[in-house]
């Protein structure tokens, strides 16, 4: 048995797998049973005569072996969709590019894009879709998206670990602030003193794969109170405005507040600087995802 005897529905079935992260999550996204995916696994690394994954707790990885099928599967597959598309009579470039986000990025950036573009390139179709910086990488690696708008935070760190290193252009940097109730003794004008954020209550949620946790002011010298859990960033603005506790957040969604917010800087301290980061894959760029790309930059710049 050689490579060529590979089925599609196992290089689907794979791909899925690479991009959700574990078999039973890639069952539920095909509406297959686990034990069917798994069959599809294994057909896939009979003909490879190698493992294609790493079964670990909670999850796979991708083998060496793995990687190198995922990047030709993803080709294989774009063509045949393509051809597909062609003979339902329409162009093998359909004009459309896939966007992944992280949750903040669709507060301003990207409705901000999507209009942007479909106001200077109405024959481009944007899809879009929501999720953390792991979802988004594999993602991109398993080639369901075509561009991701990722969140990072210091020391700035590649994504990932894996190869090819995906392409990553910094969008914007920008200083974290801090978002209290109008109401609240912080509010007045000015910045504040890290050293008057001791004692506060906190509206926060666990960074993914991290043990940090987002929405509390970095290094603070105390076990923070947390009051309310939340993973949506309005959610979290919502309890702010509703005097639930304090929370932090990028400076570029200060316009999107709701009422009853107000948006201080923080003084004393290490500076606290966040990034929007574009990742890809190396290599060319479809015209479609280049034309988002740049208009990405120039939302992100302005």
């Amino acid at each position: 048995m050689d490579f060529g005897d590979v089925t599609l529905l196992a290089l689907r079935v794979f791909r899925e797998v690479a991009e959700r992260g574990t078999l039973t999550a890639a069952a539920t996204a095909l509406g297959y049973t686990q034990s069917a995916v798994s069959r599809q696994i294994a057909s896939l690394e009979r003909v490879t005569r190698t493992p294609v994954l790493e079964r670990r707790p909670g999850g796979v990885r991708l083998t060496a072996a793995g990687n190198v099928v995922l990047r030709r599967a993803v080709a294989v597959l774009d063509e045949i969709d393509a051809a597909g598309r062609e003979l339902a009579g329409l162009p093998a470039d359909a004009g459309t590019v896939r966007l992944g986000w992280f949750p903040s990025a669709g507060a301003v950036l990207v409705p901000r894009a999507v209009a942007e573009l479909r106001r200077t390139h109405p024959a481009v179709t944007v899809v879009t879709r929501e999720g953390t910086t792991p979802v988004l990488v594999r993602a991109l690696r398993a080639g369901t998206i075509d561009l991701a708008v990722l969140g990072s935070a210091p020391p700035f760190r590649p994504p990932d670990a894996e190869t090819p290193a995906l392409r990553l252009e910094t969008l914007a940097e920008r200083t974290l602030c801090l978002a209290v109730p109008a109401g609240h003794p912080l509010a007045g004008a000015g910045p504040v003193d890290v050293a008057d954020l001791r004692g506060q209550r906190w509206i926060a949620a666990p960074s993914a794969g991290e043990g940090t946790l987002m929405g509390v002011w970095p290094g603070l010298d105390e076990r923070p109170e947390i009051a309310h859990t939340a993973r949506d960033w309005l959610a979290k603005l919502n309890l702010v405005a509703a005097g639930c506790g304090l929370t932090t957040l990028p400076a570029s969604l200060a316009e999107a507040v709701p009422p009853g917010v107000r948006v201080l800087a923080v003084r004393g301290g290490p500076a606290e600087r966040r990034r929007v980061v574009l990742a890809r894959l190396p290599g060319p760029v479809p015209e479609p995802a280049a034309l988002l790309a740049d208009v990405l930059r120039r939302v992100a710049a302005g």
